[in-house]
């Protein structure tokens, strides 16, 4: 079963980091994307909008990233849409929570808009046909 990537959330603080990636992942991606400021925003908007996949900033003020997974997994209809978290923290302690936690995946940032695409389009795929990170 192969369901075509086409909606993308994408919940992040910073709005430099907003305009870079949500125009990598409209152009270069075709993706439809929803660009939420907060954690609260996302959760508020997801149901509405009913992403294929999330991309999590890690840190945001207020509610961050893994808050913003827990909330957003309580959500009728979204407890299985994927996340993948976006940080700048390069630890693997902190890639393998993630994962533990229930990440699809980790992206390191900052990351070249076309290597962002790429990078999405491959964990899109190995999700799709249920391939390990």
């Amino acid at each position: 079963m192969e369901h075509p990537l086409k909606t993308i959330m994408l919940v992040e603080d910073d709005p430099d980091i907003q305009l870079i990636t949500r125009l990598s992942l409209e152009v270069g991606g075709g993706y439809a994307v929803r660009v939420c400021g907060s954690g609260a925003e996302a959760v508020q908007s997801a149901r509405a909008y009913a992403p294929d996949l999330i991309l999590l900033d890690v840190m945001m003020p207020g509610m961050d990233g893994l808050a913003t997974m827990d909330a957003l997994r309580e959500l009728p209809g979204l407890g299985a849409t994927p996340m993948i978290f976006f940080t700048a923290n390069t630890q693997d302690k902190v890639r393998q929570d993630l994962l533990r936690r229930g990440a699809l995946d980790v992206i390191i940032k900052p990351v070249e808009p076309n290597a962002l695409v790429e990078q999405i389009r491959a964990i899109w795929q190995r999700f799709a046909t249920g391939s390990s990170p």
